[in-house]
């Protein structure tokens, strides 16, 4: 007689990934018809812009949708990026975890290897219909064209339909799905609001949207300079766990545990990794490869016990402050932006850094929140992410902002936009789509945002200090001669000088800019001192990192990112001119200038110098 665990034994097998991914398909965003077909389009344009960074570039995407019978969509995405070789075709599309960045410790959009082969699988779940490649890996090669489905019991690609042939595009790669869906338009989570975001963020690419009905929608670049390139790192000390580290032990050439040390790990020199190897009571001596549990455990211990530094910033490509600046000006009607790049930290022993915007728009009837991890947008679960609740936790009364309660989003027409950069983004769930709350990456986020509501305070106080000015100026010297006349008249005595009296009801200096672009942008600040006395101070104008100083009058001298200008005594009712003028930006970059002063009790148009 069997025994029942022997019979049981026989209905066991392995499943493949794609296998349950297959029963799962939820858990990768194909969880409605409207997220499949959002997902199916992000997937596929995240690829291209990582191929066309990746062969350095400049990204000409093209999305098509295009509506087939029932709910059935067609949906199109060609780029211009270095293609695939035949070879490759199949296990990119037709294969799910297979990629080239999953061990890469550097930030990049997509690392598991599985959203493009996630699409190919719900297409055929979905429709029955294969995914049509095409690519061309070189102007003077001819195109490959092929179909791909994928064997789900195996995860392996099965190819059909292959040809070669005459091909206009000089390079690149176009897959064509069709999924069942549904294609909305007026909502925060649509491949159009999703397209419109990823051009902020990518302010390098060009993509184009055709959408059903036949709206053609060009999202313009507005830089053709290229991101940074990142740099592969190593794993640090502080972000690795027992197990990794036993498995590196056993896989490593080094025969000496001091080298194995200096030669795996970032930041780890041969006098940091002395002290972990005393911490951990070894020589350096012994083989990697032959130390016991314990012995390996006490080494783990020591290497998070041992301070080292963080890992190296070129793992990393912010998007940088004048191209934020330059995409939200393209795609909203603003009237300040405000912006601050952190510096890198760390959590975890894994690099990251925020950036942050704040655009205070000329109209809108609710604030806007967007979210950016490594250059994606993040469209849904908003309630759910760390940046969604950095925001809402910030009092934003004390920046001039109105907020109920202290608590919540502001009610004020402005955008926040938050990018986070990492080399491993700690989202909640594998749709990538919101991240954990990490208190690092919160507390940057909130130093970030602080940072720019400072910027938009000072420029909201400026604007209606120097409103008040000009309006006192202006009922005074409408009133101030009306009233000098009838005196004199009535006197009979000639008028006089009143422009000494309007100096001294004024009783203030001012400082109005004026920017225009040519060649270059050209810079004027008109100092006027509305007192009763001479005054001299030091003028600090701040400029874009980018920005480069052509010429100066006055000279001047460079603190940080700010000319410093000695403005000699102004007499009373007296002006001053500087004139100064900048290469290396474009139109829109610098249209306020933020000026501080130092020296003197209040200026009209400035803040106090505080900077460090």
């Amino acid at each position: 007689m069997a025994f029942i665990a022997d019979e049981l034994a026989k209905k066991q097998r392995a499943i493949s990934v794609a296998e349950f991914f297959e029963k799962n398909k939820h858990m990768l965003g194909f969880d409605s018809p409207t997220r499949a077909l959002f997902t199916c389009v992000k997937e596929a344009v995240d690829n291209s812009l990582d191929a066309c960074e990746e062969a350095e570039l400049l990204p000409e995407i093209s999305v098509t949708i295009e509506k087939g019978e029932d709910d059935h969509f067609f949906i199109t995405v060609l780029d211009n990026g270095p293609g695939i070789s035949k070879e490759q075709v199949g296990p990119v599309f037709g294969k799910l975890l297979y990629g080239s960045r999953f061990h890469s410790i550097r930030q990049s959009r997509g690392q598991q290897g599985i959203g493009v082969s996630a699409c190919v699988l719900y297409a055929q779940l979905s429709t029955g219909l294969p995914a049509e490649i095409i690519t061309k890996v070189g102007e003077t090669m001819p195109a490959y064209s092929c179909k791909v489905r994928i064997d789900t019991q195996k995860n392996e690609p099965q190819i059909s339909d292959e040809k070669l042939f005459h091909w206009e595009q000089s390079s690149g790669t176009q897959i064509k799905l069709c999924v069942n869906g549904r294609y909305v338009r007026e909502k925060k989570q649509s491949i159009f609001e999703y397209l419109k975001e990823t051009s902020i963020v990518n302010p390098h690419a060009r993509i184009t949207l055709r959408e059903p009905g036949g709206i053609t929608t060009i999202f313009e670049r507005v830089t053709t300079r290229m991101p940074r390139k990142t740099q592969e790192i190593k794993p640090h000390p502080h972000g690795i766990e027992i197990g990794q580290l036993m498995k590196m032990l056993s896989s490593t050439d080094s025969k000496k545990v001091l080298s194995f040390l200096v030669n795996e790990f970032s930041r780890v020199g041969y006098t940091t990794a002395k002290d972990v190897c005393s911490r951990a009571g070894l020589k350096g001596e012994e083989d990697p490869k032959k130390l016991s549990y314990d012995v390996t455990k006490k080494l783990y211990e020591a290497l998070k016990d041992t301070k080292v530094s963080v890992p190296p910033a070129e793992c990393l490509s912010p998007i940088s402050e004048t191209l934020l600046r330059r995409s939200l000006k393209n795609e909203f009607d603003t009237e300040f932006i405000a912006v601050s790049t952190r510096e890198p930290e760390v959590y975890g022993g894994h690099p990251f850094l925020v950036e942050a915007a704040i655009a205070y728009l000329k109209s809108a009837e609710e604030p806007v929140i967007m979210r950016f991890a490594n250059k994606v947008p993040l469209l849904y679960q908003q309630g759910g992410c760390v940046i969604t609740k950095a925001i809402e936790s910030i009092d934003w009364r004390r920046y001039g902002l109105e907020q109920r309660g202290g608590k919540g989003l502001p009610n004020a027409p402005v955008a926040f936009l938050v990018h986070v950069a990492s080399t491993n983004v700690p989202f909640t769930s594998e749709t990538k789509e919101a991240i954990a709350e990490i208190p690092e990456i919160e507390d940057e986020i909130k130093s970030a945002l602080r940072d720019c509501a400072r910027k938009l305070q000072s420029h909201m106080k400026k604007k209606e200090k120097y409103k008040k000015q000009k309006e006192k100026e202006r009922i005074i010297r409408e009133i101030l001669p009306l009233m000098a006349e009838r005196c004199a008249s009535f006197l009979g005595k000639p008028p006089i000088d009143l422009e000494p009296v309007i100096a001294r009801i004024m009783d203030a200096v001012t400082i109005e800019s004026e920017v225009n672009y040519s060649e270059v942008c050209n810079v004027r600040l008109i100092v006027k001192n509305y007192t009763s006395r001479a005054k001299s101070f030091t003028l600090y104008a701040t400029v874009p990192k980018e920005a480069k100083l052509i010429s100066s009058k006055p000279g001047c001298t460079m603190d940080e990112n700010a000319l410093v200008f000695k403005i000699p005594r102004i007499k009373s009712n007296g002006l001053f001119e500087i004139l100064y003028s900048l290469s290396g930006i474009e139109k829109g970059d610098y249209d306020e200038p933020e000026l501080y002063f130092e020296g003197i009790d209040e200026v009209y148009g400035a803040e106090p110098w505080v900077m460090v």
